[in-house]
């Protein structure tokens, strides 16, 4: 009989890149289920996000950032630094590009950034579904002339095409270490967290180009019903103008139940129970400028 242990990997691995490339994809496609909200509009991540993939042999940990961009008010501030910051505290960087788009100054914004970090390198050329082989090879070269990657990988992050390759690779290029989570956790995230997200995820799918990012959720309360397997889970939509009040409700309460009903679905398939969700809206004028309000919705400047 062979005693030998076999080695166990770990490390902890940033994904950046510009908004709506598909890193909260990547991230979900990677857990098996949704820990990071997705959406057609950029900024939709706002903290970061901890991903936890263990196998026999290894544990990543993931995190995702909000998408690079200049910033406009301060929570562009914030979202800016929590993205830049995980590049000096992690082992490996996932820069994720879009397939689709051509190379810019936000590309070059984010290269230039990657010179200030040690860490390994990978280029994560997203959407190889919706490109022809011949422009994948020619985004691959525009790339590889502005920065040495440690290793280039095309993937489908909505498909899953090549996402185990990456895996693997990933594996790879970490160094012997700990199980720092249990191999049953996906996330460091309280459940607060998520149903929060779950909910501003589908403000943000129901009002389409109507609401920009001004959008906050607060969890009011979540608690079990006494003598029922219900949860009650009571949440407020924040907004900065009463207009966007209006658009959040909807005529009659339309779009506000439909947010419910759909967020509902998922928050019960988080919980693995029954859930009854209340749903409230609160204008908060300005609130991404006032540091008093960032605080108070979960956005901690001094965490990062």
């Amino acid at each position: 009989m062979n005693n030998e242990q076999k080695s166990f990997k770990s490390g902890f691995v940033s994904i950046i890149g510009r908004p709506n490339v598909g890193k909260s994809t990547l991230i979900n496609q990677v857990i098996g289920q949704k820990i990071a909200i997705m959406s057609d509009k950029p900024q939709t991540t706002r903290n970061k996000v901890q991903g936890v993939y263990t196998t026999n042999e290894a544990q990543i940990v993931f995190i995702d950032t909000p998408g690079i961009h200049k910033p406009k008010h301060k929570l562009g501030d914030f979202m800016m630094k929590v993205a830049q910051n995980t590049l000096r505290e992690v082992d490996l960087v996932l820069y994720v590009v879009d397939a689709t788009e051509s190379f810019g100054p936000g590309e070059e914004f984010i290269i230039e950034r990657l010179k200030e970090t040690e860490a390994k390198t990978f280029l994560v050329i997203n959407k190889i579904d919706q490109v022809h082989p011949e422009k994948l090879l020619g985004v691959i070269e525009t790339y590889r002339t502005k920065y040495d990657f440690d290793e280039v990988v095309p993937i489908s992050a909505l498909q899953g095409n090549n996402v185990t390759t990456l895996l693997e690779q990933i594996v790879g290029y970490l160094d012997e270490g700990p199980q720092y989570y249990p191999s049953d956790q996906v996330t460091d995230h309280p459940e607060r967290f998520i149903i929060a997200e779950l909910v501003r995820e589908k403000v943000l799918h129901m009002t389409r180009e109507e609401v920009p990012h001004s959008i906050a959720v607060v969890i009011e309360q979540i608690k079990r019903r006494e003598g029922s397997e219900t949860v009650y889970v009571g949440a407020t939509v924040i907004v900065e103008r009463d207009s966007q009040k209006g658009i959040v409700i909807g005529k009659q309460g339309k779009v506000l139940r439909e947010v419910g009903k759909q967020a509902r679905a998922d928050i019960e398939a988080l919980l693995g129970s029954k859930v009854f969700l209340e749903l409230w809206v609160k204008v908060q004028k300005d609130w991404r400028n006032k540091s008093t309000h960032l605080r108070d919705y979960g956005f901690r400047e001094d965490e990062y």
